[in-house]
Formats: C-alpha cells, sequence, structure tokens
C-alpha cells in the first residue's frame, strides 16, 4: 500500500493482552503483579443480576475485589460515569476492571480519570489533555465489538448538549486487556451482529482514514479477514467458541487500527444518530457503511482495493469501491442486520439536523477528503432511510 513521502506516525496501544477460553481465572495473580489490593468492578446490572458473569470475575479476583459498580448505562452518560468514580472512591478502589461491553470498559476509563485527576469526567474532555499514568485499569471485554480494550479513547454522552463528546489520551489504555470467549457465548445473535458489524466499521473506516499508517492497516486488513470469517459463524451458532474467539482477536485488531488511524464520515453520523435518536451504535454505523464506502469511491481505491482482498473479492481496482460496498450489503443480510433509519423514527426532515450534529464531531476530520457540505452528508443518509 501506498504512503506520502512524509508518512510519520505514533503506534500505541494496550501493552498487554491475555487470550484463552477461562482467561480470566488468572485475574488474582493479575492484580497481584499489578500491586493491587482493592479492585473494583465496572459492569452494567443487566450482567451483574441476569448473568452469573459478575460472580465468574468476583471468585477470580477473591479477597482483592473490593466491590462492584453496576451503575452502567448504555452510552454512558458523564453523570453515570461520574457516580461510578464517587462510589470506587468511597471503597478506596486502587484498580479498576470493567467487565461488559463499550460502555462498561469506556466507563472504567472516564473512572480513572476522575479518580487520579479529580473533578468532573466533562472537565477532562478533549485529546492529549492528560498528562500522567491514570488508576490502572483491566479490561475484560463480553462483546466482540467496540475494541475498547485496546483504545485511546472515551465516549461520553452529555444529555445536557445532546451529543456525545471525547477524552483522548495514550494514557487511557488499560495496563491489560483479558480475551476470554467463554463470556461471549451467550450474547444474542441480535447483539453479535451488531457489536460484530461496530468492529468492521472501524477496520474499514481506519483503512482509508487520513490518519492511516502501516501498522494500523495490518491490524485492520487482518481484522477484515477474520470478521467476513467468523461473524456470520457466531450468528448461525451461539456456542461455537472458536469463533467467538476469533471475533474477540478481530475486535481488538480493529480497535487498535482505528485508535492510531481514526475513523471518518461513518462514525461521525452514527455518533449522531446515536444521540438524537438512541440507535445502537453497531446497527447505526451498519447501515451507513456501503454508503460511506461508494462515496469515498475514488479518494479510498487503493485502500478499498486492499479491503476486497481481505473480504475474499476477487475484483479490479478500479472496481474496488463498488464490489466492497455491494459485499458489504449481502453480508449483512447474511447475519441478519437489515434495518433502515426509518425503523427508527428517523424522516427525511431530520437529516440536515442530523448531518449538522456530524460537522461537529470530531471524527469527520479523518475522512478520505474533507466533507463539509451538509447536502452530501444529506443525500448518503436518505439512502439508509
Amino acid at each position: 500500500m501506498r504512503y506520502d513521502d512524509d508518512l510519520n506516525f505514533v503506534f500505541a496501544n494496550t501493552p498487554k493482552v491475555v487470550f484463552g477460553d477461562g482467561a480470566i481465572a488468572d485475574l488474582g495473580t493479575m492484580l497481584s503483579e499489578m500491586g493491587s489490593e482493592r479492585a473494583v468492578i465496572v459492569t452494567d446490572p443487566f450482567l451483574a443480576e441476569k448473568t452469573d458473569l459478575l460472580d465468574r470475575v468476583q471468585k477470580a479476583m477473591g479477597p482483592r475485589c473490593a466491590g462492584a459498580f453496576t451503575g452502567v448505562v448504555p452510552d454512558p452518560t458523564a453523570a453515570s460515569m461520574d457516580a461510578g468514580a464517587e462510589q470506587a472512591r468511597s471503597l478506596q478502589a486502587d484498580a479498576l476492571v470493567s467487565l461488559g461491553g463499550g460502555s462498561a470498559i469506556d466507563s472504567a476509563k472516564a473512572m480513572a480519570v476522575v479518580l487520579s485527576e479529580g473533578g468532573q469526567i466533562l472537565d477532562h474532555e478533549g485529546y492529549h489533555a492528560l498528562t500522567r499514568p491514570l488508576l490502572p485499569h483491566i479490561a475484560i471485554p463480553t462483546t466482540a465489538g467496540t475494541g475498547s480494550e485496546m483504545t485511546m479513547v472515551t465516549v461520553v454522552k452529555d444529555p445536557a448538549r445532546g451529543q456525545k463528546t471525547f477524552i483522548g489520551s495514550h494514557f487511557l489504555h488499560p495496563v491489560l486487556a483479558v480475551l476470554d470467549p467463554s463470556l461471549t457465548v451467550g450474547l444474542p445473535a441480535r447483539l453479535t451482529a451488531a457489536t460484530g458489524m461496530d468492529a468492521m466499521c472501524h477496520a474499514v473506516e481506519s483503512l482509508f482514514s487520513s490518519l492511516r499508517q502501516p501498522f494500523s492497516d495490518a491490524c485492520a486488513l487482518q481484522a477484515i479477514e477474520m470478521i467476513a470469517a467468523h461473524l456470520p459463524r457466531c450468528i448461525e451458532q451461539a456456542d461455537d467458541l472458536e469463533a467467538r474467539g476469533q471475533m474477540l482477536i478481530a475486535a481488538s485488531l480493529a480497535g487498535t487500527a482505528f485508535s492510531n488511524a481514526m475513523v471518518s464520515l461513518n462514525h461521525a453520523l452514527a455518533h449522531s444518530l446515536g444521540a438524537r435518536f438512541g440507535i445502537h451504535h453497531g446497527t447505526a454505523n451498519a447501515m451507513l457503511l456501503p454508503h460511506t464506502m461508494r462515496l469515498f469511491a475514488e479518494d479510498a481505491a487503493e485502500p478499498l482495493s486492499r479491503a476486497a482482498k481481505a473480504m475474499g473479492i476477487d475484483t479490479k481496482a478500479e472496481q474496488a469501491a463498488e464490489a466492497t460496498a455491494a459485499w458489504m450489503e449481502q453480508f449483512l443480510v447474511r447475519i441478519g442486520l437489515t434495518d433502515r433509519l426509518a425503523d427508527y423514527g428517523v424522516t427525511d426532515a431530520n437529516l440536515e439536523e442530523i448531518a449538522d450534529m456530524a460537522l461537529a464531531d470530531g471524527s469527520i476530520i479523518y475522512s478520505p477528503r474533507p466533507i463539509f457540505e451538509i447536502q452530501e452528508m444529506v443525500a448518503l443518509l436518505r439512502k439508509a432511510l
């Protein structure tokens, strides 16, 4: 893949990953090696009350578990993150262990910021404002999608402004990611598909991002190949542990790719749809991705040609954008994710508002070419209605 002569970049990721069926059994040892005596688990009410996952993690942590914050909400709000930090402080936490999807992991990242730097989470929004290491954080994903266990970003929903905002810093990387496929086996097919497509979007968008670089490209291409092969298997046979494990790895690779190369217009619009209409992040991304790929056909011809190979498509480079977009549409049908924006109450009258919100989203600046025109985004959104 070609890069400009002035290529320069920084590549960073979570420093240690432990993968394997039953990997959480060694949590006590992991915490001991970190010097933690009072780790607090960060999870959501469903996992805490409707599954045995919290009990399994507490048992693995043993006496090093000081308690659990179970108030994580979907698309976590600043208020929920601040509440979690307050509880962890009252428990004298010296480390955090997130258990769940991206919402739990992002919440733990935000809690670590507040516990280490004080104030409230919105006092710290922006990129590279943190100046020192934070409270140690072990991330245990139970979905294969966000890749948050590998990223330097946490997403915060601010209902007062009606939008999502971001905190980005290399200090936000967890110190350790534990990928245990047994924790994802009970995930429903619908959520498996939606979270898997979030990972696919991370990989594809980072591949044609304006910040793409050799290390992120390698992660993105491997993730695309693995998702193409294993996500349908997870849908078709929910207890396929091998496929579940491969998807966990793919999501982490895609998270590493986009944490370094960033995402683009597709995510900017998905963030806006999530904030305005409450659409699941992976679902919103999936509805838009084929149209975004076609929009950037000329600007991202070479990266999309590489993506085509990872998808197993035999096509000429000049036909790659259409070929990959068509493949993606068929892939969405195969995994049962065929939603339209109209299914969530979005109408043509809402499209300019969504596009305007996306203009203020930091992801948009990494698109393959500058996007400034509202009507160009409206036209893309209209195709997903």
